[in-house]
């Protein structure tokens, strides 16, 4: 295993710029011919990032690349949870959520404690709902603390569920209509505290450890055979960049729902889960996420989860997006809306109204339609496994272009190590030996056991905001001892006479390590601010400011 390079873990406009005129270099020149890697990784988001962690951490030579940033497709539209499969454990996909909870546990005590909590989920019992709707969330949750302990996943990272006061279920969730409730009952999952942060923390940790990351930059076409694969990339940045080659003993799709455009064998059926944003005042603040049950179905829930920026996210829908075309930036129709208002209100002292959604966000699960699934049927019911799948080439051979697509976030991890470990079996035919997976115990950067936090006190952290903490674990020391722009603990915006929970400092930070190259990479990937409009509209010109007093800066 490498070491880690703190240095090689920046991320910035100049690294990638220099990264970009190498391969270019090399490209052009007749008597070298493209430069030849290990790996190319198509797709930035959880998957490939986490798969290009996994080579690298195994000592092969990466190169990670996305049409657009990181985190930028299905990774950022979650529910920013790291669930242990308790849905899937009900609906009879018992190896699903095995692996999900031991995924769960992984990623809570060893790979990103500093990026992940503890959500208590609230189930409350109230009268208006028939018997069944009453009593099977308990054997639901006894459910989830098996799948715990079979994990091995310490009772002090995620208690065991629990039956609870009338009461203690109003503390959880003040909004939860009260003239009928009885009590509740609560279970521990985990929870994010950003989908997009852990993403960055994976990308930035592979390059750490020797990845070359290059966002902005499209893969327009990919050719491979049992020797390697040839892919041609271009800079979607600089207008009119000549397209260049680059070589690799194998190449990767990982791009998700779009994995049909460069594998013919797979044919994706996206389902579109939709989140609302309202304002966490709206419901009371709450610290627990109330778990709704929709109309008609046995398994299926909306939520209220309380999340950073003062938000609560309200969700989830799952919906047919069809096979057709797939848009990068999914719309929300105003039917899912409704939907999940009226689920939600259903347990509610509060009539929640489309007025009262500040925000709202779609993602696309990549759900693999296999052969005998019937094109017709509801996507709730196509499997959430993911798949791995060797190309063909012309002679109908096994190519070195692995397809990997499906599954869900919590099991990133996993499918990294069964993606490389088939990659490895492939550079082995060409003479090259990968080192077997440590994923599962190398920390990301900001964890405090990780190595980029070897000699960083945690106590250098006191005083800092507790939010720039939690999105940035150890490392938030860093930001403000580095920040060069005026006035780093400033708020980044106002709106209405409150200040945004995100300073200058962070915003510098995201340019100078973390790879954001535009105003709309700061703010709908890097933070969240953008995902309502008035947030958005306060922070724009900070962002524009601090991009063009920084950017000049890197070297």
């Amino acid at each position: 295993m490498p070491h880690f390079d703190a240095d090689a873990a920046r991320l910035h406009a100049t690294r990638r710029a220099r990264d970009l005129a190498e391969l270019r270099d090399h490209s052009a020149n007749a008597a070298q011919g493209p430069e030849r890697v290990d790996l190319i990784v198509i797709g930035a988001g959880v998957t490939g990032a986490g798969i290009a962690l996994d080579a690298a951490t195994r000592g092969l030579d990466v190169l990670l690349v996305d049409a657009h940033d990181i985190a930028f497709g299905t990774s950022r539209w979650s529910s920013k949870l790291a669930h242990g499969g308790l849905r899937y454990l009900a609906t009879g996909n018992v190896g699903i959520a095995k692996r999900s909870a031991k995924e769960r546990g992984i990623l809570m005590e060893v790979t990103a404690p500093h990026l992940t909590r503890p959500l208590p989920q609230v189930a409350p019992v109230q009268d208006r709902y028939p018997l069944p709707v009453k009593i099977l969330p308990r054997f639901g949750f006894l459910g989830g603390d098996l799948l715990r302990l079979a994990a091995g996943t310490s009772g002090k990272t995620l208690p065991l569920s629990r039956t609870v006061s009338k009461k203690r279920v109003q503390e959880l969730c003040p909004a939860v209509e009260t003239s009928d409730l009885r009590f509740g009952y609560v279970n521990n999952d985990g929870q994010l505290i950003d989908d997009a942060r852990l993403v960055t923390a994976l990308v930035r940790t592979a390059a750490g450890y020797g990845a070359r990351v290059l966002t902005y930059t499209r893969a327009t076409d990919v050719t491979a055979d049992a020797t390697g694969g040839h892919v041609t990339l271009q800079d979607t940045l600089e207008e009119g960049a000549v397209p260049f080659q680059v070589e690799a003993g194998a190449v990767v799709n990982a791009t998700g729902v779009w994995a049909g455009d460069l594998e013919p064998q797979v044919t994706v059926r996206p389902s579109r889960g939709t989140h609302l944003v309202i304002d966490a005042a709206k419901v009371g603040n709450p610290t627990g996420a109330l778990t709704v049950p929709v109309p008609g179905h046995g398994t299926r829930f909306c939520f209220i989860l309380p999340e950073q920026l003062g938000r609560c996210y309200i969700g989830i829908t799952d919906e047919d997006l069809g096979t057709d075309e797939i848009p990068d930036v999914p719309e929300v129709p105003d039917s899912d809306v409704r939907f999940i208002l009226d689920v939600v209100n259903q347990a509610l002292k509060v009539d929640l109204t489309p007025a009262d959604v500040t925000g709202a966000y779609a993602g696309l699960r990549p759900l693999v339609q296999f052969p005998d699934d019937a094109a017709d049927g509801s996507t709730a019911d196509l499997s959430r496994e993911h798949i791995i799948l060797r190309g063909k080439d012309a002679t109908g051979a096994e190519s070195a272009l692995v397809t990997v697509t499906g599954g869900k976030l919590t099991e990133y991890r996993l499918m990294a190590e069964q993606t490389v470990d088939v990659v490895s079996s492939i550079l082995h035919d060409a003479g090259v030996t990968a080192g077997p997976c440590v994923t599962a115990s190398t920390p990301l950067i900001g964890a405090p056991a990780a190595e980029s936090s070897v000699g960083v006190d945690p106590a250098d952290c006191a005083g800092l905001p507790t939010s720039m903490v939690d999105r940035f674990g150890v490392e938030a020391a860093a930001i403000l001892h580095d920040a060069t722009v005026a006035r780093p603990l400033d708020a980044v915006g106002t709106v209405d006479g409150t200040p945004l929970d995100v300073t200058r400092a962070e915003f510098e930070f995201h340019v100078t390590h973390e790879g954001a190259l535009t105003v709309d990479d700061l703010l709908d990937r890097r933070t969240r601010i953008g995902l309502v409009d008035s947030d958005r509209a306060a922070a724009e010109q900070t962002a524009r400011e601090i991009l063009d007093e920084v950017l000049p800066t890197l070297v």
